[in-house]
């Protein structure tokens, strides 16, 4: 079989290399070659990939690129590339680099800086979850890490509340929780989800279900090991009531005696429209005047 076209590892490129998610045996062939053949490799955790260079009989020098040092060490990636006379490959602790870490700025860095990037595919956590999490794969989104805390989190999920495609997240373990609490009270309780737990390592575990049911499940059993949770996508968004037919549907519900709470999480969920939006509606509606 001939050679691949970049048998070699070119100076002045980036290789770009996938590593397994935690079996071993999911190293390519080619990223073994790669990681030969480069003069240097740009490790997020350097005792991390030692050990997978070790187990693969790698002597390649390291160095150390994360989230803590990544400014300072993008100018010395770029200085060695620029110099057209060294290659380097750059990883993460698992997975392909750039997905939701600090590789994306050394490799925005280096295509702004004319310097060829080269992928070498390897295992990712997002595609090997969605494709065996049951749900519709044909569309999905990926949205890494929900923002920590205050506006910008309540704004991405009431975001990705009415996104109809089937959404990735990542989440820690002693995040869970709290990520499964603001989803059943953003998307619904009943949304299916699938929640994958250490991938392709000895523990690995799917679970199945709905947000609720998710949320349960892990207030018994203690988190353990890093999550990728596929959700999937809101129903079709029905057509957009106008001010006064959602008022008039919100009196019928007020009159039924619906609380404004509940008559608002339903019309937030049959219309698409922000909760929040609605009950602020309701707060005008007089329920004494209201007749049976």
């Amino acid at each position: 079989m001939p050679s691949a076209p970049d048998a070699d590892p070119k100076p002045g490129h980036l290789y770009v290399v996938g590593t397994p998610l935690g079996n071993l045996e999911d190293m390519t062939f080619r990223a073994v070659r790669l990681l030969q053949s480069v003069d240097l490799i740009a490790a997020e955790d350097t005792r991390h990939t030692g050990k997978l260079l070790q187990h693969f009989q790698i002597a390649t020098p390291q160095i150390s690129y994360h989230e803590h040092n990544r400014h300072s060490r993008i100018g010395e990636v770029l200085h060695h590339l620029q110099a057209r006379q060294h290659s380097v490959a750059l990883v993460s602790d698992a997975g392909m680099p750039g997905i939701s870490d600090p590789g994306y700025e050394l490799i925005v860095a280096c295509i702004e800086a004319e310097i060829p990037v080269v992928p070498i595919p390897g295992p990712t956590a997002a595609i090997t979850a969605l494709c065996v999490a049951g749900l519709p794969s044909d569309r999905f989104v990926f949205e890494g890490f929900l923002p920590l805390k205050g506006k910008e989190r309540t704004a991405r999920l009431e975001a990705i509340a009415r996104e109809e495609r089937t959404l990735v997240l990542y989440e820690a373990p002693h995040k869970l929780l709290k990520t499964l609490e603001d989803l059943v009270a953003t998307l619904g309780d009943d949304r299916p989800v699938t929640l994958g737990r250490e991938l392709t390592k000895r523990f690995e575990e799917f679970w199945r279900g709905t947000l609720s049911d998710a949320l349960a499940h892990y207030h018994r059993e203690a988190p353990k090991g890093e999550f990728t949770v596929v959700i999937q996508g809101a129903p079709q968004a029905a057509p957009a009531l106008s001010p006064d037919a959602l008022r008039a549907e919100l009196e019928q519900l007020l009159r039924q005696g619906v609380s404004r709470a509940d008559a608002s999480r339903q019309l937030a969920k049959a219309t698409g429209q922000p909760k929040k939006a609605i009950y602020q509606l309701s707060l005008g509606i007089d329920t004494e005047g209201l007749s049976n």
